[in-house]
């Protein structure tokens, strides 16, 4: 079983390259965008000198640590974006394809059974994708780290201070794994919606996955005159308890970086265990599983090629 799922997922990685390509693309993009970014200070030079001298001779370490992190997490959500896009294609891509370019005969020829493809295509939307994003998201990290160590060293200033003294490396990188791999947990609802899309439909899978839920949410507006499903579905992307609000608040808060060493922490600002014992998490994987095994039962039953 083990080895079949090991098999399947390389197949899936082998089959859809955009799995790598598109993080590669995202980290030389950022990575273009951050030099562009340092040419252009670059000519402001009494300007940048203050800057340079005060970020070295008068701010703290809280306040270099915070000025890092939101650095840090500018261009990580730029790979959470694209992750998000990206698992929706691929998911709404990887059972439809292989019916309309005839494949599914070849593969149904292994000793591979429609459980386990499925599953492979659902451990590579939940957990291969985010994975590889969060590398994506480590190697940017580190290239434009010592563009601009190489930048400050030549600007006059001390790198070792500014920079590699004061980055939080583990923090961030522990906390965008977190987060990526909680965010295909508690949107797995919909990836198993995708799935199940994806091996059903037989034109369009993009249109057929999301215009039942936009006709569902305009129904229930017009004639229920309520958005309990808009809520709960539509909008569950904003509800994933992850997240310490209270915590993020007071997160720019300069007088909490001068009352707490690990305010610009941003492990300080999840909770792990609030999101493993939330309802909404564990009833997420019950649809998620229930929409996966339709996604089975179609590919089993129903054979249009």
């Amino acid at each position: 079983m083990m080895r079949h799922q090991l098999a399947l997922v390389k197949r899936e990685i082998w089959e859809h390259r955009s799995v790598y390509v598109t993080p590669i693309a995202i980290a030389i993009i950022v990575s273009l965008g951050v030099l562009a970014m340092l040419m252009f200070a670059s000519g402001f030079a009494e300007e940048l000198d203050i800057a340079i001298f005060g970020a070295q001779n008068l701010a703290g370490d809280p306040e270099r640590k915070a000025a890092l992190t939101g650095f840090f997490l500018g261009t990580s959500w730029v790979f959470i974006i694209a992750l998000a896009i990206l698992t929706v294609f691929y998911c709404l891509d990887s059972l439809y394809a292989e019916r309309k370019d005839k494949s599914i005969l070849f593969w149904r020829s292994l000793p591979v059974t429609d459980a386990e493809t499925v599953v492979s295509k659902l451990i590579m939307a939940i957990l291969v994708i985010p994975v590889v994003t969060v590398i994506g998201i480590v190697a940017t990290h580190l290239v434009n780290l010592m563009v601009t160590s190489i930048w400050v060293s030549m600007k006059g200033g001390d790198a070792g201070i500014l920079i590699w003294g004061s980055v939080p490396l583990l923090d961030n990188w522990a906390a965008a794994f977190i987060v990526v791999i909680a965010s295909g947990i508690w949107m797995s609802p919909f990836i198993g919606w995708f799935l199940f899309v994806s091996a059903y439909t037989k034109r369009s899978p993009l249109l057929m996955a999301f215009m039942p839920l936009i006709l569902i949410s305009l129904l229930e507006g017009i004639i229920l005159k309520s958005h309990v499903f808009a809520e709960n579905v539509l909008g569950r992307g904003d509800g994933m308890p992850i997240f310490n609000v209270r915590d993020i608040d007071t997160f720019f808060d300069e007088e909490q970086w001068r009352v707490a060493d690990n305010a610009t922490s941003l492990l300080v600002h999840l909770d792990v265990v609030q999101f493993l014992t939330s309802p909404g998490t564990w009833a997420g994987l019950l649809v998620c599983g229930l929409l996966s095994t339709g996604a089975i039962y179609v590919r089993r039953y129903r054979d249009d090629s």
